[in-house]
C-alpha cells in the first residue's frame, strides 16, 4: 500500500467512527463549520482564519468541511487545497490527539537528538512524521525550537520538554499515551 492509500485508509477509518462516509459530512459537524464561517462573516478574505478555527476544532482540516466552505463562499476546492499545502500551519490528514515535535537542529543533534528520536519511535511504535494507530499521538522532527542552550529538546502539545535523554524518554511520554 502507498502513502496516498494508506492516507485514504486513515481517512475512511475515521471518518466512519465519526459517523460519515467519504466526502460526507454530519449534521452537526457542518454546523460547526457554518458557525466558524459566521464568525468571520462569511467572507472569503477571512479565509486563512477560517481554515485555522477550523484546524483548531478537529486538528486538521477534514475534506468534507472544506468543501462545504467551498460552496458556501464559493471558492474553488482546488483553491483551498492550494492555500492548505502552502502554509505548513495546516494539515490534510487527521493527527494524533497528542503532538510531539522534537528539535534535530545543530545544537540538539550534537546533543543526541538522534538518539532520543529513535527512542521516541520505539517507545510510541511509529516513525517521525507518523500517528499511533490509536489516534493518541504524532510524532515530527522540526528544524529548531530556539532553545539550543536546553538541548536537546522536544515540545509535547505545548510544553516544552529540555535536555532530554534517550533512556528518559519513555517514562517523559508515559502520560500521553
Amino acid at each position: 500500500m502507498n502513502k496516498v492509500d494508506s492516507i485514504r485508509a486513515m481517512r475512511e477509518k475515521l471518518l466512519a467512527g465519526r459517523g460519515g462516509g467519504a466526502g460526507t459530512a454530519r449534521p452537526q459537524e457542518a454546523g460547526v463549520v457554518r458557525k466558524i464561517l459566521e464568525k468571520h462573516g462569511r467572507r472569503a478574505s477571512q479565509i486563512i482564519a477560517i481554515l485555522h478555527d477550523m484546524q483548531a476544532v478537529y486538528h486538521y482540516l477534514p475534506e468534507p468541511d472544506l468543501r462545504i466552505i467551498s460552496r458556501e463562499l464559493d471558492i474553488p476546492l482546488t483553491r483551498l487545497y492550494a492555500i492548505a499545502t502552502f502554509y505548513k500551519a495546516f494539515r490534510l490528514v487527521p493527527r494524533g490527539r497528542h503532538e510531539v515535535s522534537l528539535c534535530m537542529g545543530t545544537a540538539c543533534h550534537v546533543r543526541g537528538a538522534m538518539r532520543v528520536k529513535d527512542a521516541i519511535e520505539r517507545e510510541l511504535g511509529i516513525k517521525a512524521g507518523g500517528t499511533t494507530d490509536d489516534m493518541r499521538v504524532s510524532f515530527e522532527t522540526v528544524r529548531c525550537l530556539g532553545c539550543c542552550g536546553q538541548a536537546p529538546v522536544m515540545v509535547v502539545d505545548e510544553a516544552l520538554v529540555t535536555k532530554l535523554d534517550h533512556l528518559t524518554v519513555g517514562t517523559t511520554l508515559e502520560k500521553y499515551r
